[in-house]
Protein backbone atom coordinates (compact mmCIF):
# COMPACT_ATOMS: atom_id res chain seq x y z
CA UNK A 1 0.00 0.00 0.00
CA UNK A 2 1.21 3.56 -1.03
CA UNK A 3 2.44 5.36 2.16
CA UNK A 4 2.39 8.51 0.95
CA UNK A 5 0.43 9.71 -1.71
CA UNK A 6 2.36 12.31 -3.00
CA UNK A 7 6.08 10.19 -2.87
CA UNK A 8 6.87 6.60 -3.85
CA UNK A 9 8.94 4.51 -0.92
CA UNK A 10 11.75 3.08 -3.01
CA UNK A 11 13.99 -0.03 -1.75
CA UNK A 12 17.41 -0.17 -4.37
CA UNK A 13 18.41 -3.55 -4.27
CA UNK A 14 22.13 -3.51 -4.82
CA UNK A 15 24.86 -0.68 -3.69
CA UNK A 16 27.02 -1.40 -7.14
CA UNK A 17 28.14 0.74 -9.88
CA UNK A 18 24.90 1.34 -11.27
CA UNK A 19 23.01 2.73 -7.73
CA UNK A 20 26.16 4.57 -7.15
CA UNK A 21 26.17 6.66 -10.63
CA UNK A 22 22.26 6.51 -11.14
CA UNK A 23 19.95 5.13 -8.87
CA UNK A 24 20.75 6.41 -5.28
CA UNK A 25 20.71 10.01 -6.78
CA UNK A 26 17.60 9.85 -8.61
CA UNK A 27 15.78 8.94 -5.77
CA UNK A 28 17.03 11.45 -4.00
CA UNK A 29 15.68 14.05 -7.23
CA UNK A 30 12.39 12.84 -8.13
CA UNK A 31 9.55 15.39 -7.58
CA UNK A 32 6.91 12.01 -6.60
CA UNK A 33 9.66 9.44 -4.98
CA UNK A 34 11.93 8.44 -2.13
CA UNK A 35 14.90 6.64 -1.49
CA UNK A 36 13.68 5.06 1.65
CA UNK A 37 15.35 1.86 1.94
CA UNK A 38 18.88 0.47 0.14
CA UNK A 39 19.89 -2.98 0.43
CA UNK A 40 23.18 -4.88 0.13
CA UNK A 41 24.87 -8.65 1.18
CA UNK A 42 28.08 -6.62 1.30
CA UNK A 43 27.62 -4.83 5.01
CA UNK A 44 31.04 -2.62 4.57
CA UNK A 45 29.59 -1.08 1.05
CA UNK A 46 26.10 -1.07 2.69
CA UNK A 47 27.48 1.19 5.42
CA UNK A 48 29.20 3.64 3.25
CA UNK A 49 26.11 4.24 1.12
CA UNK A 50 23.87 5.17 3.91
CA UNK A 51 26.47 7.50 5.12
CA UNK A 52 26.22 9.51 1.90
CA UNK A 53 22.81 8.78 0.52
CA UNK A 54 21.01 8.78 4.42
CA UNK A 55 17.90 6.25 3.44
CA UNK A 56 15.70 5.81 6.13
CA UNK A 57 16.47 2.34 6.40
CA UNK A 58 19.21 -0.26 5.65
CA UNK A 59 18.99 -3.67 4.88
CA UNK A 60 21.54 -6.92 4.02
CA UNK A 61 18.60 -9.45 3.36
CA UNK A 62 16.31 -8.78 0.40
CA UNK A 63 13.80 -10.67 1.99
CA UNK A 64 13.67 -8.61 4.50
CA UNK A 65 13.43 -5.44 2.80
CA UNK A 66 10.31 -7.10 0.68
CA UNK A 67 8.37 -7.30 4.16
CA UNK A 68 8.89 -4.16 5.14
CA UNK A 69 5.34 -2.99 4.66
CA UNK A 70 6.22 1.11 3.71
CA UNK A 71 8.26 0.32 0.80
CA UNK A 72 6.47 0.29 -2.28
CA UNK A 73 8.70 -0.30 -4.83
CA UNK A 74 12.08 -1.99 -5.82
CA UNK A 75 14.65 -0.71 -7.76
CA UNK A 76 17.28 -4.13 -9.13
CA UNK A 77 20.44 -3.08 -9.83
CA UNK A 78 21.99 -5.70 -9.62
CA UNK A 79 23.80 -8.32 -12.01
CA UNK A 80 21.99 -9.17 -15.18
CA UNK A 81 22.05 -12.71 -14.07
CA UNK A 82 19.73 -12.11 -10.91
CA UNK A 83 17.20 -9.59 -12.19
CA UNK A 84 14.68 -11.85 -13.16
CA UNK A 85 14.62 -14.16 -9.27
CA UNK A 86 14.81 -10.45 -7.84
CA UNK A 87 11.94 -9.26 -9.85
CA UNK A 88 10.07 -12.30 -9.26
CA UNK A 89 10.46 -12.14 -5.44
CA UNK A 90 9.76 -8.45 -5.65
CA UNK A 91 6.40 -8.86 -7.25
CA UNK A 92 5.47 -12.35 -5.04
CA UNK A 93 5.74 -9.35 -2.58
CA UNK A 94 3.15 -7.25 -3.28
CA UNK A 95 6.05 -4.73 -4.47
CA UNK A 96 6.43 -3.01 -8.00
CA UNK A 97 9.73 -3.43 -10.05
CA UNK A 98 11.66 -1.10 -12.07
CA UNK A 99 14.57 -3.66 -12.98
CA UNK A 100 17.89 -2.83 -15.05
CA UNK A 101 17.86 -3.58 -18.61
CA UNK A 102 18.24 -6.21 -19.85
CA UNK A 103 15.80 -7.65 -18.12
CA UNK A 104 17.48 -11.26 -17.96
CA UNK A 105 20.28 -13.21 -19.72
CA UNK A 106 17.87 -16.26 -22.03
CA UNK A 107 14.37 -15.43 -23.99
CA UNK A 108 12.51 -17.99 -21.66
CA UNK A 109 13.29 -16.47 -17.80
CA UNK A 110 12.23 -13.33 -19.35
CA UNK A 111 9.06 -14.78 -20.85
CA UNK A 112 8.37 -16.75 -17.32
CA UNK A 113 8.67 -13.52 -15.29
CA UNK A 114 6.15 -11.73 -17.98
CA UNK A 115 3.71 -14.90 -17.33
CA UNK A 116 4.28 -14.32 -13.59
CA UNK A 117 3.72 -10.96 -13.32
CA UNK A 118 0.45 -10.16 -15.61
CA UNK A 119 -2.08 -10.99 -13.78
CA UNK A 120 -0.06 -9.83 -9.90
CA UNK A 121 -0.96 -6.01 -9.96
CA UNK A 122 2.36 -4.87 -10.07
CA UNK A 123 3.69 -2.05 -11.97
CA UNK A 124 6.93 -3.54 -13.72
CA UNK A 125 9.44 -1.08 -15.51
CA UNK A 126 12.68 -1.87 -17.56
CA UNK A 127 15.53 0.46 -17.25
CA UNK A 128 15.75 1.95 -20.16
CA UNK A 129 16.53 5.19 -19.25
CA UNK A 130 16.89 6.74 -22.95
CA UNK A 131 13.48 6.51 -23.29
CA UNK A 132 13.70 9.38 -21.00
CA UNK A 133 16.37 11.43 -23.46
CA UNK A 134 14.13 14.50 -24.32
CA UNK A 135 16.06 14.83 -27.67
CA UNK A 136 14.43 10.43 -27.98
CA UNK A 137 11.50 11.19 -26.13
CA UNK A 138 10.60 14.36 -28.72
CA UNK A 139 11.79 12.21 -32.21
CA UNK A 140 9.17 9.79 -30.72
CA UNK A 141 6.23 12.11 -30.64
CA UNK A 142 7.22 13.55 -34.26
CA UNK A 143 6.87 9.94 -35.66
CA UNK A 144 3.74 9.25 -34.00
CA UNK A 145 2.06 13.02 -34.67
CA UNK A 146 3.59 14.05 -37.73
CA UNK A 147 5.59 11.46 -39.87
CA UNK A 148 3.25 9.28 -41.61
CA UNK A 149 4.73 6.05 -42.76
CA UNK A 150 8.16 4.88 -41.74
CA UNK A 151 10.70 3.92 -44.52
CA UNK A 152 13.46 3.15 -42.54
CA UNK A 153 15.88 3.79 -39.50
CA UNK A 154 19.41 4.08 -38.39
CA UNK A 155 21.32 3.22 -35.48
CA UNK A 156 24.18 3.39 -34.26
CA UNK A 157 25.92 2.29 -30.25
CA UNK A 158 29.85 2.83 -30.25
CA UNK A 159 30.90 2.92 -27.52
CA UNK A 160 35.01 5.19 -27.14
CA UNK A 161 38.76 4.10 -26.31
CA UNK A 162 38.17 7.55 -24.02
CA UNK A 163 35.08 6.88 -22.31
CA UNK A 164 36.48 6.13 -19.01
CA UNK A 165 38.67 9.23 -19.04
CA UNK A 166 35.29 10.98 -19.59
CA UNK A 167 33.09 9.22 -17.41
CA UNK A 168 35.23 9.50 -14.66
CA UNK A 169 35.37 12.89 -14.23
CA UNK A 170 31.63 13.23 -13.85
CA UNK A 171 30.75 10.24 -12.10
CA UNK A 172 30.89 9.68 -8.55
CA UNK A 173 34.12 8.24 -7.53
CA UNK A 174 32.65 4.29 -6.89
CA UNK A 175 33.12 2.43 -3.77
CA UNK A 176 33.57 -1.74 -3.91
CA UNK A 177 33.64 -4.06 -1.47
CA UNK A 178 35.07 -7.62 -1.64
CA UNK A 179 31.98 -8.87 -0.23
CA UNK A 180 29.80 -7.65 -3.06
CA UNK A 181 27.40 -10.95 -4.32
CA UNK A 182 28.80 -11.97 -7.91
CA UNK A 183 27.42 -14.21 -10.75
CA UNK A 184 29.86 -17.64 -10.67
CA UNK A 185 32.67 -17.52 -13.21
CA UNK A 186 33.39 -13.64 -14.77
CA UNK A 187 30.60 -13.20 -17.29
CA UNK A 188 32.75 -10.08 -18.55
CA UNK A 189 35.69 -12.42 -20.01
CA UNK A 190 32.99 -13.98 -22.95
CA UNK A 191 32.92 -10.49 -24.89
CA UNK A 192 30.58 -11.43 -27.45
CA UNK A 193 28.07 -11.67 -24.74
CA UNK A 194 28.88 -9.24 -22.46
CA UNK A 195 28.78 -6.44 -24.64
CA UNK A 196 25.62 -7.63 -26.20
CA UNK A 197 23.80 -7.53 -23.18
CA UNK A 198 25.17 -4.24 -21.53
CA UNK A 199 25.10 -2.22 -24.41
CA UNK A 200 23.19 -4.10 -27.14
CA UNK A 201 20.20 -3.85 -24.97
CA UNK A 202 20.51 -0.57 -24.84
CA UNK A 203 20.77 -0.06 -28.98
CA UNK A 204 17.79 -2.99 -29.34
CA UNK A 205 15.71 -1.08 -27.56
CA UNK A 206 15.99 2.44 -29.02
CA UNK A 207 15.53 0.86 -32.29
CA UNK A 208 12.11 -0.55 -31.02
CA UNK A 209 11.19 2.54 -29.60
CA UNK A 210 11.44 4.24 -32.52
CA UNK A 211 11.02 1.83 -35.47
CA UNK A 212 8.04 -0.39 -33.87
CA UNK A 213 8.52 -4.11 -33.29
CA UNK A 214 11.21 -6.57 -35.15
CA UNK A 215 10.20 -9.07 -37.25
CA UNK A 216 13.88 -10.60 -38.31
CA UNK A 217 17.65 -9.85 -38.41
CA UNK A 218 20.65 -10.33 -40.38
CA UNK A 219 23.67 -9.94 -38.56
CA UNK A 220 27.39 -9.20 -38.60
CA UNK A 221 30.40 -9.44 -36.57
CA UNK A 222 33.90 -8.54 -37.03
CA UNK A 223 36.55 -8.48 -34.03
CA UNK A 224 40.00 -7.11 -34.97
CA UNK A 225 42.57 -5.22 -32.79
CA UNK A 226 40.14 -5.90 -29.62
CA UNK A 227 37.45 -4.10 -31.29
CA UNK A 228 34.01 -5.56 -31.53
CA UNK A 229 31.80 -4.80 -34.37
CA UNK A 230 28.15 -6.02 -35.18
CA UNK A 231 26.02 -4.52 -37.75
CA UNK A 232 22.51 -5.62 -38.32
CA UNK A 233 19.89 -5.54 -41.05
CA UNK A 234 16.55 -5.08 -39.17
CA UNK A 235 13.11 -5.78 -41.22
CA UNK A 236 10.05 -3.99 -39.17
CA UNK A 237 6.21 -5.43 -38.46
CA UNK A 238 5.57 -2.05 -40.20
CA UNK A 239 7.62 -3.29 -43.36
CA UNK A 240 10.17 -0.68 -42.82
CA UNK A 241 13.66 -1.69 -42.69
CA UNK A 242 16.29 -0.35 -40.27
CA UNK A 243 20.34 -1.08 -40.16
CA UNK A 244 22.25 -1.84 -36.83
CA UNK A 245 25.50 -0.54 -35.75
CA UNK A 246 26.73 -1.84 -32.55
CA UNK A 247 31.05 -1.23 -32.38
CA UNK A 248 33.38 -1.79 -28.67
CA UNK A 249 35.14 0.54 -29.17
CA UNK A 250 35.77 3.27 -31.71
CA UNK A 251 38.78 4.68 -31.98
CA UNK A 252 36.89 8.42 -31.24
CA UNK A 253 34.55 10.21 -29.37
CA UNK A 254 31.43 8.59 -27.90
CA UNK A 255 29.32 8.05 -31.32
CA UNK A 256 25.21 7.43 -30.75
CA UNK A 257 22.86 8.56 -32.65
CA UNK A 258 19.38 7.81 -35.33
CA UNK A 259 18.81 9.09 -38.55
CA UNK A 260 14.60 7.97 -39.31
CA UNK A 261 13.39 8.29 -42.88
CA UNK A 262 9.51 9.23 -43.06
CA UNK A 263 6.62 10.12 -45.35
CA UNK A 264 6.17 13.29 -44.37
CA UNK A 265 9.82 14.34 -42.60
CA UNK A 266 12.77 13.16 -41.60
CA UNK A 267 15.33 13.03 -38.23
CA UNK A 268 18.55 13.18 -37.42
CA UNK A 269 19.81 12.39 -33.99
CA UNK A 270 23.14 12.71 -32.00
CA UNK A 271 23.29 11.09 -28.53
CA UNK A 272 26.01 11.97 -25.93
CA UNK A 273 27.55 9.76 -23.72
CA UNK A 274 24.82 9.18 -20.68
CA UNK A 275 26.76 10.17 -17.52
CA UNK A 276 26.89 13.43 -19.22
CA UNK A 277 23.14 13.87 -18.83
CA UNK A 278 22.79 15.68 -21.62
CA UNK A 279 19.49 15.38 -24.12
CA UNK A 280 20.05 14.26 -27.57
CA UNK A 281 20.34 16.31 -30.46
CA UNK A 282 17.36 16.13 -32.20
CA UNK A 283 16.59 18.05 -35.77
CA UNK A 284 13.24 17.46 -37.51
CA UNK A 285 12.26 17.91 -40.65
CA UNK A 286 8.56 18.60 -41.14
CA UNK A 287 7.27 18.67 -44.48
CA UNK A 288 4.50 19.87 -43.10
CA UNK A 289 5.72 23.45 -42.83
CA UNK A 290 9.22 23.43 -44.77
CA UNK A 291 10.98 23.75 -41.67
CA UNK A 292 13.69 22.26 -39.16
CA UNK A 293 12.64 21.88 -35.30
CA UNK A 294 15.36 21.74 -32.31
CA UNK A 295 14.36 20.93 -29.03
CA UNK A 296 16.21 21.71 -25.77
CA UNK A 297 15.63 19.02 -23.64
CA UNK A 298 17.04 21.02 -20.83
CA UNK A 299 16.39 18.61 -18.06
CA UNK A 300 18.13 15.29 -19.32
CA UNK A 301 18.75 13.72 -16.19
CA UNK A 302 17.53 10.73 -17.51
CA UNK A 303 17.70 8.14 -14.30
CA UNK A 304 15.71 10.70 -12.54
CA UNK A 305 13.09 11.38 -15.13
CA UNK A 306 12.96 7.87 -15.30
CA UNK A 307 12.06 7.34 -11.56
CA UNK A 308 9.50 10.33 -12.02
CA UNK A 309 7.43 8.36 -14.95
CA UNK A 310 7.21 4.86 -12.85
CA UNK A 311 5.86 6.87 -9.86
CA UNK A 312 3.60 8.44 -12.08
CA UNK A 313 2.41 5.16 -13.03
CA UNK A 314 2.18 4.02 -10.01
CA UNK A 315 0.98 6.83 -8.06
CA UNK A 316 -1.72 8.21 -10.95
CA UNK A 317 -1.99 5.56 -12.91
CA UNK A 318 -0.43 7.57 -15.74
CA UNK A 319 0.56 5.36 -19.10
CA UNK A 320 3.91 4.08 -19.13
CA UNK A 321 6.23 6.13 -20.43
CA UNK A 322 9.15 4.12 -19.98
CA UNK A 323 9.76 -0.03 -21.30
CA UNK A 324 7.40 -2.48 -20.18
CA UNK A 325 7.94 -6.44 -19.85
CA UNK A 326 6.77 -7.13 -23.32
CA UNK A 327 9.19 -4.74 -24.62
CA UNK A 328 12.04 -5.97 -22.14
CA UNK A 329 10.91 -9.69 -23.84
CA UNK A 330 11.09 -8.21 -27.45
CA UNK A 331 14.63 -7.15 -26.66
CA UNK A 332 15.92 -9.99 -25.28
CA UNK A 333 14.73 -12.02 -28.06
CA UNK A 334 16.21 -9.23 -30.81
CA UNK A 335 19.71 -9.81 -28.86
CA UNK A 336 19.23 -13.64 -28.81
CA UNK A 337 18.32 -12.95 -32.81
CA UNK A 338 21.26 -11.30 -33.49
CA UNK A 339 23.33 -13.65 -32.26
CA UNK A 340 21.81 -17.12 -33.79
CA UNK A 341 21.84 -15.09 -36.80
CA UNK A 342 26.13 -14.29 -36.64
CA UNK A 343 26.73 -18.02 -35.76
CA UNK A 344 24.33 -19.22 -38.66
CA UNK A 345 25.26 -16.48 -41.03
CA UNK A 346 21.48 -16.63 -41.76
CA UNK A 347 18.25 -14.62 -41.46
CA UNK A 348 16.69 -15.20 -38.10
CA UNK A 349 12.80 -14.53 -37.12
CA UNK A 350 12.41 -12.89 -33.45
CA UNK A 351 9.49 -15.47 -33.31
CA UNK A 352 11.35 -18.29 -33.45
CA UNK A 353 14.95 -17.49 -31.13
CA UNK A 354 15.56 -19.33 -28.01
CA UNK A 355 17.80 -18.95 -25.07
CA UNK A 356 20.37 -16.26 -24.25
CA UNK A 357 23.06 -14.07 -26.56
Amino acid sequence: MITDQKRLNIGVLGCGPISQYGHFEACRRARNARLYAICDVAEDLLRRMAEIHQPAQTFNDYDKMLADPDVDAVIIGIADQFHVEAALKAIEAGKHVLVEKPLGVTVEECEELLRRAEHSGSVVQVGNMKRFDPGIAYAKQFMDQEMGELLAVKAWYCDSTYRYTVTENVQPMVQLSPNALRPEGNPKLDKLRYFMLTHGSHLVDTARFLGGEMVSVTAWNTQKFDAYNWFVTVQYASGAIGHLDLTVAVRMDWHEGFQIYGEHGSILGKTYNPWLFKSSDVEVFSARDGCYHRPLGEDAHFFKLQVEGFADTILDQAPMKGANLEDGVAAMRAMAAIARSVESKETVRLADVTGGV
